[in-house]
């Protein structure tokens, strides 16, 4: 029986990966009391007895982990340390025919970001069938509910008056084009150009729109069909890709999508809409699901040779 360690356990990460893997039969779960969760000694023994350490910390925090840990433990990082480090495997199983290989044998795998999954995912075969330029530069228009800021941000937002709820319902951030997850979008949906993100934070928990607006010059005029065409045979066999029908008429309700669609689940649902003109592309999952923390219980299950869908 293999045994788990998450470091950052009471973090919103840690506590979603811990709510998914308690009780199972398969792996034990080891932890520290929380008098010694800022102990690096009582850290380092445990980074070190486990089979494998996830890590839901800060970054600077999750380097020293890897430290730590001293290659005793397979790590799986849940932060941004490590995404686009050439020894780390991605864990982004759906990325390639040979995503799972590399991440069942890696002894580092970092978790994907909430917003890349869904970008790359929609981008990133329409690049390699060849009807999208990698030179063409992408926007990403995205939503999330508020979990994904973390402690603080859900404090925030949970604090808000009435008054405050109706004025600060979605707030948008990032405008520097700095956003910390650009590297990782630019690196794996194999554009060459590093698109223009405009990230917005919404007045409600989880669940997240990712969506790419294209103009079909852009795809050698492509119809919407072809590209939908693209994406539903690149992710026929894979059980947590729902690639809806054309236009996604049966995810509306009254010609809305609802951004909370995918939640408490692992499940992602892609979209093609529009016109011969212009596509929007759209991903649709639960930021703390398949967005984090049901994405490192899928990338574990990988890891350990287990079956993929467990406790998920």
């Amino acid at each position: 029986m293999a045994t788990i360690f998450i470091d950052g356990q009471v973090g919103t990460t840690g506590i979603e990966i811990s709510e998914r893997l308690r009780g199972r039969a398969d792996i034990e779960l080891i932890s520290l009391a929380n008098d010694e969760r800022k102990s690096p000694s009582a850290r380092t023994r445990l980074l070190q007895q486990a089979d494998v350490a996830i890590l839901c910390l800060p970054d600077d925090a999750a380097v020293e982990s890897v430290a730590l840990a001293d290659g005793k433990a397979r790590i799986l990082d849940a932060s941004t340390a490590h995404r686009t480090h050439p020894d780390w495997a991605y864990g982004l199983p759906e990325l390639s025919p040979t995503a799972r290989e590399e991440i069942a044998n890696a002894q580092f795998v970092s978790n994907p970001g909430c917003y890349p999954q869904g970008f790359i995912l929609l981008t990133r075969p329409l690049i390699q069938a060849g009807l999208l330029s990698a030179s063409t530069p992408l926007r990403c228009h995205a939503l999330s509910g508020y979990s994904g800021g973390g402690r603080q941000m859900i404090e925030k937002f949970r604090d808000f008056s009435p008054s405050q709820a109706d004025t600060l319902g979605v707030q948008s951030y990032a405008h520097g084009q700095q956003h910390k997850h650009l590297p990782e979008m630019l690196k794996y949906s194999g554009t060459t150009v590093q698109p223009l993100f405009t990230p917005n934070v919404a007045n409600y928990y989880k669940g997240m729109l990712v969506q790419v607006p294209l103009f079909a010059t852009e795809l050698n005029n492509a119809s919407p069909a072809q590209v939908h065409e693209v994406l539903s045979q690149r992710y026929a066999d894979e059980a947590f890709i729902n690639v809806a029908s054309l236009d996604a008429e049966e995810l509306m309700d009254g010609g809305f999508l609802n951004p909370t669609g995918c939640n408490d689940s692992n499940r992602i649902d892609l979209m093609v809409m529009g016109d011969t003109q212009r596509i929007i592309l759209c991903a649709r999952y639960d930021n703390l699901g398949k967005g984090a923390a049901g994405a490192a219980v899928q990338n574990l299950n990988i890891m350990l040779g287990i079956k993929e869908s467990s406790g998920l």
